[in-house]
């Protein structure tokens, strides 16, 4: 492994303990932190779906992501980390209450990273609401 990808793992690592951190409290502000300014990200649907430009579009987003999950969101299982010079991806299962009403779901979300930042992250999931 190149001195380059060991860069990318850590700062995506770190990257993926803040956002499960904001995922859970509902505290954004390490993870915002991490982002470069002309940070992008991509969300399969809903209001932020499609790319989506900006910090203050991310601070949209997950200010969006707590208010919907109001009681926080647990990942439940980290299954699997694969990653190359420059990108990251965490495939985990996740639960909590979705606007009340109980929720679990599968999940691959996609860190890019540029330096000791991420600049790019993208979202995929299926929810059948009974992944386990």
């Amino acid at each position: 492994m190149t001195h380059y990808s060991d860069n990318t793992l850590k700062v995506a690592h770190q990257g993926f303990e803040y956002f499960t951190q904001g995922l859970a409290t509902g505290e954004w502000q390490k993870f915002l932190d991490m982002l470069t300014e002309d940070f992008t990200f991509w969300f399969p649907m809903g209001e932020f779906h499609g790319l989506n430009v900006g910090k203050e579009r991310a601070k949209e987003f997950f200010t969006y992501v707590s208010e919907s999950f109001h009681t926080g969101i647990q990942i439940s299982s980290l299954d699997r980390v694969t990653s190359n010079e420059t990108t990251v991806v965490f495939e985990f299962r996740d639960e909590g209450l979705f606007l009340g009403k109980p929720y679990k779901n599968r999940v691959a979300v996609s860190f890019d990273v540029r330096g000791d930042k991420i600049c790019s992250y993208r979202e995929y999931f299926g929810s059948d609401g009974k992944s386990n």
